[in-house]
């Protein structure tokens, strides 16, 4: 009994050793624990009830920042609105199958037809570090001023707030009018793959 007691714990201990901090199954993380919830989730996608630009619509807005500011009458990006854009840039660059429209603002200082020049300048402005970043100019298909028209606190005097540009997926690249092409199922797939990597130690992740 004592004999077999001890093989069963040394089997224990051997199985808890391969349990290490870097030991990790894949898929781990994007298994959020809902029974059938993914089986649902595909089914809703295959069926068309739920798109890819719904789905990663809210995935980038929970992961990345959309809106940079600037500077009164200006169109130039400074170091937090490189900041944020790189963040941007490195997201849309993991996302091929997705296309992204960048919205200027202005605040209501000036006339419209002025405000909306400015608008499209910093859209543009936006557009052209984003590629400087490497992102593949057919992922942004639009920049679009909304100059003075759609203020995010109403004032007539200068607003930081309302100077901004706005980044929001457009869609997706999609070849059959009714189910799922194939581009949702590799995006899971690689973040299925990448799920597997060693997690990072510490040292590493203070780099």
């Amino acid at each position: 009994m004592n004999r077999r007691f001890f093989m069963l714990g040394g089997a224990g201990l051997v199985l808890a050793a391969c349990d290490g901090p870097n030991a990790r199954e894949a898929g781990l993380a994007l298994d959020e624990g809902g029974f059938g919830n993914p089986t649902m989730h595909n089914t809703l996608v295959q069926t068309g009830r739920i798109n890819i630009a719904e789905i990663m619509t809210r995935r980038f807005e929970a992961e990345v920042p959309a809106m940079v500011n600037f500077a009164f009458d200006s169109a130039t990006l400074d170091a937090e609105a490189q900041r944020v854009l790189r963040h941007q840039a490195h997201w849309m660059k993991q996302f091929p199958e997705l296309r992204f429209r960048i919205f200027g603002h202005t605040d209501l200082v000036g006339s419209a037809a002025y405000n909306q020049r400015l608008g499209q300048r910093r859209a543009d402005a936006a557009r052209r570090y984003l590629m400087q970043q490497g992102v593949p100019s057919d992922s942004i298909i639009a920049t679009v001023s909304r100059g003075q028209s759609q203020p995010l606190i109403v004032t007539q005097g200068r607003e930081r707030a309302n100077r901004r540009t706005v980044t929001e997926i457009a869609g997706a690249i999609r070849r059959h009018p009714t189910v799922m092409n194939g581009e949702y199922a590799r995006i899971v797939h690689r973040e299925y793959v990448a799920s597997a990597a060693p997690a990072p130690t510490m040292s590493e992740s203070s780099l």
